[in-house]
């Protein structure tokens, strides 16, 4: 009698235990049918001639102007213009940095650009050797050694590093023509790194991965392998052993850029830089401790959403919104496994894209800048 009821429940068990993995398959299915879809955002002649306007307006507007030196005496007190002839409008020194590296990264994609000779003009008009000499001796008085470090910085060596790749004679004498300000960022970061016992992990500027990732490229690019190494060095102390990177208290209020996401944009760089594309990485293994969940094919995050365009830290948001875009892209393009993730990058850019050229100049002046690196991104430009 005891071997019937023992025999009778472990039948009834086995047809739950099926019921439940039906369910939990149809379940499956529904979610992933339930994805919505998002169309590949475009990045064309007439997106270019677009997003062309943003840097145009803004990089010879002096005010607005936010400064970031502190200063030394009343002699300090000077314009904008007189200390940073080429970067003194978008609102800010890094945001006119960047100004400057949208001008480039569109005029060399799209030299058939309705302004193309306008944009040329204006980079050889600026971009002089005597404008960067004014440059240089800001940032070699000690009292700015730590100015826009390093998110400055990194755009500084972004721009460097778009010139260099621009096989324009243009664009070899303006490359010669910053590479001063270019060496000087560069010691800064060989004597800061080493001193730098902890990263910052936070969504705005001063974010460490960000500053390593876009100086890591540049490294590679110019072949300065002691800058590459470092950089190397450095990722790894910070972030090799992290584990469940926790993106769910992410957004901040004013982030624009993720403090998780930025970490894998670097270790991506760090830990496959030449290797096959296979899931034996060390960087695959890396980021399955990191964050796990990204390998579901059902994994959302949802957009940074912002309340108010016109309050310049609230629109911040957007920026995040493209960030976020473009480590997405860069994972699904590299890495089958992470395919899916392209989708949900089309969604973050699908949301902020079309609020870019009619946005206040809160978001204007430097917004342009994040959608054209996550539209390259994207591209594989």
């Amino acid at each position: 009698m005891k071997k019937f009821y023992l025999l009778f429940f472990s039948v009834i068990l086995l047809f739950a235990c099926k019921d439940q993995k039906k369910d939990n398959s149809e379940t499956s299915k529904k979610d992933e049918t339930s994805i919505q879809a998002f169309p590949e955002p475009t990045f064309t002649l007439a997106e270019a001639n677009k997003l062309i306007e943003l840097p145009l307006h803004c990089v010879g507007t002096e005010y607005p102007y936010k400064p970031g030196e502190t200063l030394e005496s009343k002699a300090d007190l000077v314009e904008p213009i007189a200390v940073h002839p080429i970067f003194y409008g978008c609102f800010d020194w890094h945001s006119a940095v960047h100004g400057y590296w949208s001008m480039v990264t569109l005029l060399k994609q799209f030299p058939e650009m309705e302004k193309a000779e306008k944009v040329r003009k204006l980079l050889k008009e600026k971009i002089t050797a005597e404008n960067v000499t004014t440059e240089l001796a800001f940032f070699e008085k000690p009292i700015n050694k730590s100015f826009e470090r390093t998110y400055g910085w990194a755009w500084l060596l972004k721009l460097s590093e778009e010139l260099h790749n621009w096989d324009d004679p243009l664009a070899k004498d303006l490359e010669q023509n910053l590479k001063p300000l270019a060496d000087i960022i560069v010691l800064r970061y060989k004597e800061f790194l080493p001193k730098l016992n902890y990263p910052i992990r936070v969504g705005e500027h001063t974010n460490t991965a960000f500053g390593l990732t876009f100086a890591y490229d540049y490294a590679e690019t110019m072949g300065d392998l002691e800058l590459k190494q470092l950089i190397e060095k450095r990722a790894r102390d910070f972030y090799m052993n992290d584990e469940n990177c926790p993106i769910d208290w992410e957004p901040s209020g004013y982030d624009f850029l993720s403090p998780c996401l930025e970490e894998i944009d670097i270790m991506r760089r760090v830990l496959s830089p030449k290797a096959k594309y296979s899931d034996g990485e060390e960087f695959i293994k890396w980021l399955d401790k990191f964050m796990p969940q990204l390998a579901d094919k059902n994994y959302h995050l949802k957009v940074g959403e912002v309340s108010d365009r016109t309050d310049g830290k609230l629109v911040h948001l957007d920026g995040l919104n493209f960030s976020r875009a473009w480590v997405f892209y860069g994972l699904a393009k590299r890495y089958p496994k992470y395919k899916h993730l392209e989708n949900l990058a089309n969604e973050h850019v699908a949301y902020s894209y079309p609020n870019l050229v009619v946005d206040s100049y809160e978001g204007g002046h430097w917004l342009g800048s994040f959608a054209i690196y996550a539209l390259n991104t994207l591209h594989g430009k």
